[in-house]
């Protein structure tokens, strides 16, 4: 039997089987990490794979997703993207509510479904307007996401819509954030 979650738009069953409709198939080259171990500190562990994301493409995605962004009270369109492990970017938007305790922020959507898809987030980028003149970084809530599931060393991209950008670590962001024991 053939199963339909029209909220999603994903259909299961025999042969009907694709991903989620935020998962981008990319191609990129890199070396067999099954070969080696994670490095302690997350989650799952970020990988050497870094060095093979394409940050280019991964904020063009950023900058994609933020059409899909709801926003009817700030008005603020946030899209993000993530590059996985297995060599996918997963994207979010922001999803604001009129409880602004139930809204979901961009990065977090774009980490959920990575980690619910199956993957390891590798480097995170987030495209907005700037605030207050500068780049927008991820929020606290993000941030502290963001070292839970890809450590320390989880490259984050903040760009804004006129192309500027700039690239830091998770750890420069939060240096003292609070870790598993």
């Amino acid at each position: 039997a053939t199963t339909s979650d029209e909220t999603l738009g994903v259909r299961s069953g025999p042969g009907k089987s694709r991903p989620h409709p935020a998962v981008i198939e990319v191609e990129y080259t890199s070396r067999d990490s099954a070969a080696d171990p994670p490095p302690s500190g997350s989650l799952f562990g970020v990988t050497d794979r870094i060095d093979t994301v394409d940050r280019d493409s991964l904020v063009a995605a950023a900058l994609d997703a933020r059409d899909r962004a709801y926003v009817p009270y700030s008005g603020c369109r946030r899209g993000a993207a993530v590059a996985t492990s297995d060599g996918a970017v997963v994207t979010g938007a922001i999803v604001e509510n009129v409880s602004l305790g139930l809204a979901m922020c961009a990065e977090r959507v774009a980490l959920f479904t990575t980690v619910t898809s199956g993957a390891r987030p590798v480097a995170l980028a987030v495209a907005s307007p700037r605030t207050d003149g500068t780049l927008t970084f991820p929020c606290g809530a993000c941030v502290q996401v963001a070292l839970e599931l890809g450590g320390s060393d989880l490259v984050v991209i903040a760009a804004s819509v006129d192309g500027d950008r700039h690239e830091c670590t998770v750890g420069e962001l939060l240096p003292h954030g609070p870790k598993k024991g």
